[in-house]
């Protein structure tokens, strides 16, 4: 006996839409690329690396007898330990896809990715899960260094792996920022020029004194600067222990970062959403 095949045909003038994936399929095939072509692009990583590890080298090197040895700070102070959260949080901030989604844009990829079923959210969703995994890369090594150089983590393993969730939290909430430009203007130099949001968010801080020896304006600045307590739970979690008031309050300041960034960012892709 024959077997008959049914097949449905498609009427002159009838508008096909193509079926979506799904929201998590989309997610992580725009996760996947993403970390494709980061893999690919080494050098444009390479320096987020290196830069704050000299820094921190070079701040210890420059100031750690000064400060460890100086009037008003503890016996026992490690200036180590101290520099060590801020090497970190240089080497998170700032790390985007953010100048890839610009080539993207410019190369008319984005337009013709917008003409699929594809979930919206997932096309910046995607580039963030890939942006966090190469944050966590960073922060690692630098924690590592840390330990080589003699650095004793008070909360043992189990603060290490925290301290390392915090930076990596602390670098996908920024990622907004750039990616907020990137899809406003398609610009690569204003997405560049991103990293300078962050100058005051690290030098209007507890970067190299503790709160207790900061005066005048800058001390009030640094009251009201997100990273101060960020810095402050890092630390805690080095050098005094489970403070969960003090790290909660860096989570609390990370929270409030993510919110407004990522506000931004999906505001703007929505944005070019509508303008396609």
């Amino acid at each position: 006996m024959s077997q008959i095949t049914t097949t449905s045909t498609i009427q002159h003038g009838q508008r096909v839409h193509a079926r979506s994936a799904g929201f998590f399929a989309d997610w992580r095939t725009v996760a996947l690329r993403a970390l494709r072509l980061t893999l690919r692009d080494p050098e444009a990583f390479g320096p987020a690396l290196i830069i704050p590890l000299f820094f921190f080298v070079v701040n210890v090197g420059a100031l750690q007898a000064f400060v460890e040895g100086g009037a008003g700070f503890p016996d026992g102070f490690d200036y180590k330990a101290f520099q060590l959260p801020v090497a970190v949080v240089f080497a998170v901030t700032g790390v985007s896809r953010a100048n890839s989604l610009v080539t993207d844009i410019q190369g008319g990829y984005l337009d013709r990715l917008l003409l699929t079923p594809v979930k919206r959210g997932t096309l910046l969703l995607g580039l963030m899960t890939a942006d966090l995994v190469l944050i966590l890369a960073l922060a690692t090594p630098v924690m590592v260094l840390g330990l080589i150089l003699g650095i004793d983590v008070a909360t043992g393993v189990l603060g290490m792996l925290l301290f390392i969730l915090i930076a990596g939290l602390w670098g996908l909430a920024f990622t907004g920022f750039p990616y907020a430009i990137a899809l406003r203007t398609g610009n690569p130099t204003a997405v560049n020029n991103a990293f300078l949001l962050f100058f005051p968010f690290a030098f209007l801080t507890t970067a190299y004194l503790p709160a207790e020896a900061m005066t005048g304006w800058l001390a009030t600045a640094a009251k009201f600067n997100p990273t101060t307590y960020l810095l402050d739970a890092m630390r805690a979690i080095l050098q005094t222990g489970w403070e969960w008031g003090t790290i909660g309050k860096g989570l609390l300041a990370i929270g409030g970062l993510g919110a407004i960034s990522f506000t931004l960012a999906f505001r703007a892709l929505a944005g070019r959403v509508k303008r396609n």
